[in-house]
């Protein structure tokens, strides 16, 4: 995972070569992990949840919940800055895509049926992020 402010810049070959395929498949071209399957979906360190291309800071460890649909939950992006929503009417359904502002990479959707006040659910596949552990 490198953390650079031109991700953006790079081509297709680049993000080939830097991500695994599984990565490259969610990451680049919005595929889904399946349910249950994700290395960070039971993870309940405290620290930082980044984007698994360009390290940009995304989610909180205390905003992560257990919604119970099989991919890590939070109720909140760490700054909205740091995130990008997009319709996504694909699958015959209405959806809201999340990516990553800064390398526009594909990340998950957000749901409106979360908890906390703003009632939002970011359902984020496990394999468009990283973790860096709180010391």
């Amino acid at each position: 995972m490198k953390q650079s402010d031109s991700a953006t810049q790079k081509t297709d070959a680049e993000w080939r070569q830097e991500l695994s395929p599984e990565q490259y498949a969610v990451l680049r071209q919005a595929a889904t992990e399946a349910p249950f399957t994700g290395a960070l979906l039971q993870n309940k360190e405290s620290g930082m949840y980044l984007c698994g291309a360009c390290g940009a800071p995304l989610f909180r460890s205390d905003s992560k919940y257990d919604s119970g649909c099989g991919w890590p939950s939070f109720t909140h992006p760490e700054t909205r800055e740091n995130v990008r929503l997009l319709d996504d009417d694909s699958h015959g359904m209405h959806r809201t895509e999340v990516r990553c502002k800064r390398c526009d990479s594909h990340l998950g959707h957000v749901f409106d049926d979360g908890p906390g006040p703003e009632g939002t659910r970011y359902c984020i596949n496990s394999l468009a992020l990283g973790f860096q552990k709180h010391s």
